[in-house]
């Protein structure tokens, strides 16, 4: 018979996977306590969650089709991105970065539905959060219907002249 606790949490996982399109297993072995439960507040801060279960369970809370065994070795953890995933992805590497072991270490990664390298993740943690792109947008935008204004401007200038002369 099945362990009441691992059914319970195999439960949890499910529904803490249900309609989850973008996740990221690491590694989290070396981190203290205090550095766990920061990285888990940081990671809840930008719409994610650090989830730590036996691998068995991951992979079984992660059904047929996303086969994830290969990652799951050792020490693993599954962090769910379920708003900005560029800025949970920032949060896992500012914190390897700022730990001078490395950790948490990338181990796979899962992004919009598909099954990601490695360094695809590296890129994704590398670019600003959502909001950061947008405003970039904008401004890149704002910047070029300036230009087309200013054009339009003195094109009108210009066949004024013309009518004037």
């Amino acid at each position: 018979m099945a362990n009441p606790r691992n059914k319970t949490t195999l439960d949890s996982l499910d529904k803490s996977l249900e309609n989850i399109e973008t996740f990221f297993v690491v590694d989290y072995q070396g981190l203290t306590a205090g550095q766990l439960s920061t990285l888990r507040k940081q990671i809840r801060e930008k719409g994610g969650q650090l989830i730590v279960a036996k691998n068995t369970l991951i992979q079984r809370a992660l059904g047929e089709g996303r086969d994830f065994s290969d990652a799951l070795k050792g020490p693993s953890a599954l962090v769910v991105a379920q708003g900005d995933m560029a800025a949970v992805a920032k949060v896992l590497s500012d914190a390897a970065k700022a730990n001078d072991k490395g950790i948490p270490t990338m181990k796979a990664g899962y992004v919009e539905g598909k099954r990601v390298e490695l360094s695809v993740v590296e890129r994704i943690s590398s670019l600003g959060t959502r909001d950061q792109l947008y405003s970039e947008l904008v401004g890149v935008l704002g910047g070029h219907q300036s230009n087309f204004v200013s054009i339009l401007e003195a094109y009108k200038a210009k066949l004024e002249e013309e009518a004037a002369a």
